[in-house]
């Protein structure tokens, strides 16, 4: 395996997995080796908008696997590797509970159920207001990504990329999708994504996904990116990453592949498509269209026709996470912890904020006009634009 791939790998903390298991000979790769080519160093700053550090909670690292916080209506849920999930009101701890297992994936919430998933594959789900235990149910396979409360159940990607949804009130399983997947792929902890009625789900093999979410049937199916090369490990073009909705238009983005944008009202129509690969994925607004690419630039696009607005290429290297739009400004986060703010129009640095100097592998989530970032050490802060 290339030196750069498994940088790209470990910039994303994903693994390659053949079928259900590690290929052979790729499993003596450490995922989250700080070996690779060396991040850019960053230039001077003189900032132009104001951030600061509202508040900052202590929770368990996140170990090998990437936990994304939840916020619903300005409380958020945390989760860390050895099993703690907590509810932080403000900076406060309001509850904290432990799982009695390690986790994997989390947290999906709403205002009443707050689920977190295992290695083991077991999908646990808790009382928002008390943290009280309340369901636990089994899908196939260890679950990488957080689970997705939503009206109609519980989604629930497992990391063989079966999708499953499970009733909130019990557990009970109301339906599952598989389909095959090719020989060798990236085990993602890309969460499915709840629009009208359907449930979209990026694949191995470059496809996006349209399930309805009353019985898990294929509604359309888009190709984000098509497999090339003359090797399996050339071939890997995966979308690993969350899509993003905004209105009628869908857009998702493929590792080797490329961003494809489709509209939804017309069955899954592409709308355009672009070369360029990703495995931290999107953020949208009513305009424009940003990514990070595995390389470490962020491009600012036109939503409508995917054009080149700006791109910013002084993070080489960095493992940049997802961006996020706050406020004017793109955010992104680093792997020494390092959160930047773009200026949404040119790409230009405006802002510069340290955390606990680990990386920042999860993806970020807006707290009001605040971003919120959780560590893989273990610190969640909220991150406050003027």
């Amino acid at each position: 395996m290339s030196r750069r791939l498994a940088t790209l790998f470990a910039a994303a903390g994903l693994l390659l997995g053949g079928c259900a298991t590690i290929s052979d000979g790729l499993d003596a790769i450490n995922p989250f080796s700080s070996s690779g080519p060396k991040m850019a160093p960053l230039p001077p700053l003189k900032s132009t908008a104001d951030v600061r550090i509202a508040w900052s909670a202590s929770i368990p690292k996140a170990g090998d696997y990437s936990f994304t916080p939840a916020v619903v209506e300005g409380v958020v849920y945390a989760a860390g590797a050895k099993g703690t999930l907590s509810r932080i009101e403000d900076g406060k701890t309001v509850w904290k509970i432990d799982a009695d297992q390690p986790l994997s994936a989390g947290v999906g919430a709403n205002h009443k159920l707050v689920v977190v998933a295992t290695p083991k594959g077991e999908v646990l789900a808790f009382a928002a207001d008390d943290g009280k235990p309340l369901w636990k149910a089994k899908v196939s396979s260890e679950v990488l990504a957080s689970p997705v409360v939503g009206d109609d159940g519980v989604v629930v990607k497992s990391g063989d990329n079966q999708v499953f949804l499970l009733d909130a009130t019990d557990g009970g399983r109301k339906w599952a999708y598989q389909r095959a997947t090719p020989p060798l792929s990236v085990r993602s902890a890309g969460s499915p994504v709840l629009a009208d009625r359907y449930v979209f789900v990026g694949y191995p093999g470059g496809k996006l996904v349209a399930l309805a979410i009353q019985n898990g049937a294929p509604v359309w199916e888009g190709t984000v990116a098509l497999p090339k090369g003359a090797t399996e490990l050339d071939r890997v073009a995966d979308v690993v990453a969350p899509p993003v909705v905004d209105g009628r238009q869908i857009c998702a983005v493929a590792f080797q592949g490329r961003i494809a944008c489709f509209d939804m009202g017309q069955g899954g129509a592409m709308v355009w498509s672009r070369d360029i690969s990703s495995v931290s994925g999107l953020a949208m607004d009513g305009r424009y269209l940003f990514v990070t690419d595995d390389k470490g630039t962020v491009y600012g696009l036109d939503r409508l026709s995917g054009s080149s607005l700006w791109k910013q290429d002084k993070l080489k290297n960095r493992r940049l996470s997802a961006p996020v739009i706050r406020r004017g400004l793109v955010v992104v986060a680093d792997a020494e912890g390092i959160v930047h703010f773009l200026s949404r129009e040119d790409g230009s640095f405006a802002a510069r904020q340290k955390t606990d100097g680990t990386p920042v592998r999860a993806p970020l989530q807006a707290l009001g006009s605040a971003v919120l970032v959780q560590t893989t050490g273990g610190e969640v802060s909220a991150i406050e634009v003027q």
